[in-house]
């Protein structure tokens, strides 16, 4: 079975693992070693900057 590729970049998820406190976790175990909550976390994070991005973009038009 394939595998999924990854919509978030490698920089940004270690952004957003630094950000959030966890990074140590992703260091020791892989990505796979992070909880679920810190997974849902991460993404409820990653969709703030985006919406702020979409958002600052419309502003400077």
């Amino acid at each position: 079975m394939a595998r999924k590729r990854g919509i978030m970049s490698e920089q940004l998820k270690v952004e957003i693992a630094k950000e959030l406190g966890f990074y140590d976790v992703v260091e020791q175990e892989g990505w796979g070693g992070i909880k679920a909550r810190d997974a849902g976390n991460m993404v409820k994070r990653a969709i703030e900057m985006a919406e702020r991005s979409v958002s600052e973009g419309k502003e400077s038009s």
